[in-house]
């Protein structure tokens, strides 16, 4: 498999995965295909860790539905797997790294950083929301989300997302879709501290280089800072 879209439902927010869904998918020629039929879907136990009530509002999966499942620890990823899709997807892709998979050598693809550049005035950028939009609140959309916040049917949602990402950004193939990623994933403003708002390229030089000391700074922002730093000298 190449790439796949993921998704994981936890057992606290950054807590241990108790459900894990994939599915293959393929981009030729600006076409996304999804065969349902491939879709992995798995309910793993936890130990002793007890799942959150406001975790178990989300996702509705309860403590008894992981009795005689698989421990987390035995997740691994199919084989050859080279790209990783989803929405918010460093969430996903640290869960799954708590099973003890290597992510290293992984390209990730988030379709919320694309949907933000794509539908940049819409209300909210969530699945639920996006899935509205485009559908223009039908009746279909209502029906699709009636399982959403479970692994497997976000699978699908994400999917209908990306195939509206895939064409408005007349993506050819799944490393152009990763390139449009890496760049929408750049910030173009800061969105914290006394400059929040304020578009990166317009922020003092001294506050520019104060950031790019902090240790713990997102990469992301890094890289958007540096280009700006050699922007302005």
């Amino acid at each position: 498999m190449h790439a796949i879209i993921l998704d994981t439902e936890t057992h606290t927010l950054n807590g241990l995965p108790i459900e894990i869904a994939y599915a293959p998918i393929q981009i030729e020629q600006g076409k996304l295909s999804l065969e349902r039929e491939q879709i992995f879907d798995q309910l793993y136990s936890i130990g002793d860790e007890k799942i959150s009530y406001a975790s178990m509002a989300v996702h509705h999966i309860l403590e008894s539905d992981l009795v005689g499942q698989p421990n987390f620890s035995t997740f691994t990823l199919p084989t050859e797997t080279s790209y990783i899709i989803g929405h918010n997807i460093d969430y996903d892709i640290q869960t799954i790294q708590k099973c003890g998979v290597d992510t290293t050598n992984i390209k990730a693809i988030c379709t919320l950083a694309l949907a933000r550049l794509v539908w940049p005035n819409a209300e909210a950028h969530n699945i639920s929301a996006l899935i509205y939009q485009i559908s223009k609140g039908s009746e279909k959309a209502r029906n699709m989300l009636k399982g959403a916040h479970r692994a497997d049917a976000d699978i699908i949602l994400t999917a209908n997302i990306l195939m509206h990402i895939i064409h408005h950004l007349n993506i050819q193939t799944i490393e152009e879709l990763f390139v449009a990623s890496e760049d929408a994933r750049i910030p173009r403003s800061i969105n914290f501290g006394k400059h929040r708002g304020t578009a990166i390229s317009a922020l003092p030089a001294d506050y520019v280089k104060w950031l790019l000391k902090q240790d713990d700074l997102d990469p992301y922002l890094r890289k958007a800072l540096e280009n700006s730093a050699i922007i302005t000298l």
